[in-house]
């Protein structure tokens, strides 16, 4: 029989139902992003106010940026390495590798695609240190070295052949943190919030035995879901029909859903298409223009209306190009009754000022967005609050605030991104 019981769970999958890929597509399955400052995050901390952890994510996204500039090495012919800062990502994933399982807690990254962990043997000198266990492929009956002829073996993923003709690798980051290591197939399992897992045979993975830099012990590698070949979403691609779907809270954990449970449908729903661009591994929409009110802003890249704009889940604020932006934001405060105050963004007001903001509706290509005042405006302390609106003179990005409260669908295969109003909190 294809659906078995496995008691291998110990900490996290108590006797759980597994799947096989072939149920699961029939089936759909979810499984749950953890908020790195909810309760079920080991970086929780509960001294900390809302503002304190907003502040957090503000600085996490602006380090994250750099992995999004035209210049970075994510975007070049070499692109053995991915600029983005290891750890700064808001979400993070628990899956499983092997067999029997063993479970890693890794950074859930829409903006990458390799999926890695540290494996044994890995002395102190050159791994950094981590809390949980280290995976150890010579205990796992279904982990195989990936030879260096294997289609998979191939940039950005591959670095060298070792002298058995197995397939190396590595990456490295903007902060100088890097992972060396084994390119390899294994089982990887993931837990679905319906108390069915998922084992996923044959995922090509990277296992660390050189790493270091600034990573956290608390987190165990990186789970890959960009659009790229290595990613975790395009090596189940069969599985779940090329869909996936999650619905965002600020600072609480919510949930990924895959195949059926990741269709996005019925009232309220706009879509827009996914566009094929270079680096696969990001999802690029096109943004045709903002509306403020009655006032809607044609977006224009070069002499051509419309321009790109990346969607990452991982990214706090909006960034759009400058002069954009500071229109943008001009039109916005021309209809607010209330004086604009000093803060740490381009615009801010006190709520002792009681200010009314206008009604904001994002025009993608065939999708209006129509946007609540808590996707646009920020709380960054007890009577201040900003614009998530930010600029950035490079590829424009869409923030997770501003998906806050809405059911994102991704169609891979259809080649579509959707958007439904939704309380994500009910989810």
């Amino acid at each position: 029989m294809a659906t078995f019981l496995s008691c291998a769970f110990i900490l996290f999958f108590h006797c759980l139902s597994v799947l096989s890929p072939a149920e699961a597509q029939t089936v759909g399955f979810s499984v749950e992003l953890i908020h790195r400052d909810s309760p079920k995050s080991p970086f929780y901390n509960p001294n900390e106010t809302p503002y304190q952890r907003l502040r957090n994510a503000l600085n996490r996204s602006a380090n994250r940026l750099s992995h999004f500039n035209k210049n970075s090495s994510v975007y070049s012919a070499k692109v053995s390495q991915a600029d983005i800062i290891p750890n700064v990502g808001d979400y993070l994933i628990r899956i499983s590798i092997g067999t029997p399982p063993v479970e890693i807690l890794a950074v859930a990254d829409t903006g990458s695609d390799l999926i890695w962990t540290q494996c044994q043997p890995c002395p102190p000198s050159q791994c950094y240190k981590q809390d949980n266990p280290l995976f150890d492929p010579q205990k796992s009956s279904t982990y195989k070295y990936l030879s260096c002829s294997s289609s998979q073996c191939a940039p950005p993923i591959k670095d060298s052949c070792s002298a058995e003709g197995n397939c190396k690798y590595s990456v490295s980051y903007g902060d100088d943190s890097f992972s060396n290591g084994d390119l390899a197939t294994e089982t990887v399992t993931v837990g679905s919030t319906s108390g069915q897992a998922v084992a996923l045979p044959e995922i090509v993975f990277g296992c660390g035995t050189k790493n270091g830099g600034k990573f956290n012990s608390k987190t165990d590698g990186i789970v890959g879901l960009g659009g790229g070949d290595a990613s975790l979403i395009s090596q189940m691609k069969t599985t779940i029909a090329g869909k996936f779907s999650y619905c965002l809270v600020q600072q609480s954990s919510t949930k990924i859903n895959f195949g059926t449970n990741g269709i996005v449908s019925g009232s309220g729903v706009v879509s827009t298409p996914l566009l094929a661009k270079n680096p696969k591994t990001f999802y690029y929409l096109t943004l045709d223009a903002i509306s403020v009110g009655d006032q809607k802003l044609g977006f224009i890249s070069g002499s051509t209306p419309g321009g790109d704009i990346v969607i990452d889940s991982g990214t706090t604020l909006t960034y759009l190009l400058p002069a954009y932006a500071s229109k943008l934001l001009s039109v916005m405060s021309s209809m607010i009754a209330a004086q604009p105050v000093e803060g740490p963004h381009d615009l801010c007001y006190s709520i002792s000022s009681r200010p009314q903001f206008p009604e904001v509706t994002i025009h993608f290509r065939d999708a209006d967005v129509k946007l609540s005042p808590s996707n646009v405006f920020m709380n960054i302390s007890e009577d201040l609050v900003c614009s998530v609106f930010n600029a950035r003179d490079d590829i424009p990005l869409y923030g997770n605030i501003m998906q806050t409260n809405f059911l994102i669908g991704y169609d891979i295969e259809g080649r579509t991104v959707s958007f439904k109003p939704t309380d994500c909190s009910k989810q």
